[in-house]
């Protein structure tokens, strides 16, 4: 996917994944609900017999979690209550020290590139605010702990608690640390190991949204069962639910954050949990529980089209052919991935509103993106700029009308990212070739932006020499021929089960002696917008999830 940047956190920036400092478990019998404490600065804590009380039904929601998922309870689950201090101070301490928030950080400027962060938008302190107002409790996967807030209401945490114990169950039945780990952690830096990271680009992505969509099912059948009602027996919640999944008046930070941000915080919840109903509805608990996990989905189209993954329908990624010979002597590879349909969902709504997302996104049919930065750039203002990044989009649509809109759009918003655009009519060329081909150049600040239309394919370099940007133009057009579209290999179903695949000539998992010798970066390679979901997914359930399924219920 597009927009992976964000998630590469994954672990270790997220409470859930390390020993969060945390008080003692309550030892006594639960006790009637107290309204919650201040303390001296002001800041509420529940109270001793809150505390017990929630010690107490951790127990009793987990054979809720189990009956209603169909995961069967195999060991007993540690509980903690934890200081708003102690998790702040946690997560302050990995932002500023762990290698994956470092990796979050270097990828800002691949966002900022795309024009789906502005230049001048602070990430990390951003990141920091809006996940200390979102949490609302979390499941640590590696010491088997579920940790409850003691700033939050005792009654809130509840349902929150049917929540974490499935990430729990799920844990117990497929092993979270490993299975929510798919993505190769190398930069790729030949034409084998780009084929293995387009395909396998968005699975971490899915298996977050299948984790979190299974969590809000049992949450949300948790907060409809005294209501007589559930998921299942009336479909019509999920309507509420998506309606009322962007927020609310005590969280002004998500409020304020960039399209980016909230929509890939949301994304595991919202579609998550509709792809979880579906499966429910149409297949049964099994599948839709322990089916999903066994076989889980392998991109975010598969999450949006619940009956395209029931009828094992592979997701288009288009293929790339070896641009190494092209870009190496300028270039150290940077990034690469799909742009998958979640990510042109959300370009296309940030460009061009509501009306162009909903009019695009039924017609992606696939898209992939290379950035690399220069070998010139070698002070650290200098990496940090987007000026030393070069990059490329592939983005193939199912009808040339679509394409023809979305070059539009794409060109319309060339001005969000760069300063002093103009058309370049004496570079361009002065008339469509003789394929249909339709190319214009412009000029910016960041060098030239080329984009090219042919038929259903739109081809768009940024800040390449002119000559190189026509050289990649001609290669990767080309390679799609002039049929169906040309498909790099997909994550084929066993995926779901990791096992090795051959892909020129060199088995996934293995690397070349090239690969193996050549200098690369320790930092995960993933699609912008999955590092986003996985670094949101991997800091527990959040506020706007749990708001939105208290709100959705008008007659709670």
């Amino acid at each position: 996917m597009l927009f992976s940047a964000l998630f590469c956190l994954a672990a270790a920036a997220a409470p859930q994944k390390g020993a969060a400092p945390s008080t003692p478990a309550p030892s006594s019998s639960a006790a009637q609900s107290k309204p919650p404490a201040a303390d001296s600065s002001g800041t509420t804590h529940i109270t001793p017999e809150q505390a017990k009380q929630l010690f107490a039904l951790v127990d009793v929601l987990m054979k809720f979690s189990s009956d209603e998922s169909g995961l069967p309870i195999k060991n007993t689950v540690k509980r903690t209550l934890t200081t708003r201090a102690a998790v702040e101070g946690y997560l302050e301490e990995k932002f500023n020290e762990d290698e994956s928030a470092k990796r979050m950080q270097r990828d800002e400027i691949v966002l900022k590139k795309f024009g789906l962060l502005d230049r001048d938008f602070e990430l990390k302190p951003f990141m920091l605010a809006l996940l200390k107002e979102q949490i609302e409790a979390f499941y640590d996967s590696k010491t088997k702990t579920v940790n409850l807030l003691d700033w939050v209401d005792a009654d809130e945490q509840k349902p929150v608690l049917a929540h974490e114990l499935t990430h729990a169950l799920q844990d117990q039945h497929s092993d979270l640390e490993k299975w929510d780990d798919q993505t190769p952690d190398d930069v790729s830096i030949n034409a084998a190991g780009d084929q293995d990271h387009l395909a396998k680009d968005e699975l971490d992505t899915a298996r977050d949204a299948v984790a979190e969509g299974q969590a809000t099912a049992v949450m949300m059948d948790y907060i409809l069962k005294p209501l007589g009602k559930s998921l299942v027996k009336d479909p019509e919640v999920m309507d509420f639910v998506k309606n009322q999944m962007a927020g609310s008046a005590d969280s002004p930070i998500m409020a304020r954050a960039p399209l980016l941000l909230s929509e890939s915080m949301l994304f595991p919840y919202r579609e998550g949990l509709s792809f979880e109903q579906d499966i429910w509805m149409d297949q049964g608990q099994s599948a839709a529980f322990a089916g999903a996990l066994d076989h889980p989905p392998t991109s975010s189209w598969e999450i949006i089209n619940p009956r395209a993954y029931e009828k094992k329908q592979v997701p288009a990624v288009p293929l790339l052919p070896d641009i190494h010979p092209l870009v190496d002597k300028l270039y150290q590879p940077y990034d690469i991935g799909q742009v998958g349909q979640l990510d042109l969902h959300i370009l296309a709504e940030l460009f061009g509103g509501d009306g162009a997302a909903s009019d695009l996104t039924p017609a992606w049919n696939g898209g992939v993106y290379w950035a690399g930065q220069l070998h010139s750039a070698t002070t650290p203002a200098a990496q940090e700029s987007t000026s030393s990044l070069a990059l490329f989009y592939l983005s193939v649509w199912k009808n040339d009308a679509s394409a023809q809109a979305f070059t539009k759009l794409y060109t319309d918003n060339l001005a969000r990212k760069y300063s002093g655009v103009r058309r370049d009519a004496g570079a361009a060329s002065s008339a469509p070739s003789e394929g249909g081909e339709q190319e214009t150049v412009y000029s910016t600040d960041e060098g030239p932006v080329v984009i090219t239309l042919r038929g259903k394919l739109v081809f768009v370099a940024e800040s390449f020499p002119l000559p190189l940007a026509r050289k990649l133009t001609t290669l990767i057009l080309d390679a799609q021929g002039t049929g169906e579209m040309r498909m790099a290999n997909s994550p084929a179903r066993n995926l779901r089960a990791p096992s090795l695949r051959l892909i020129s000539g060199a088995k996934v998992g293995e690397h070349s002696s090239s690969l193996a010798t050549a200098p690369t970066s320790s930092r995960e390679v993933q699609p912008l917008s999955a590092n986003l979901i996985q670094f949101f997914e991997n800091c527990g359930v959040m506020k706007a999830a749990v708001d939105a399924a208290m709100r959705s219920i008008p007659e709670r």
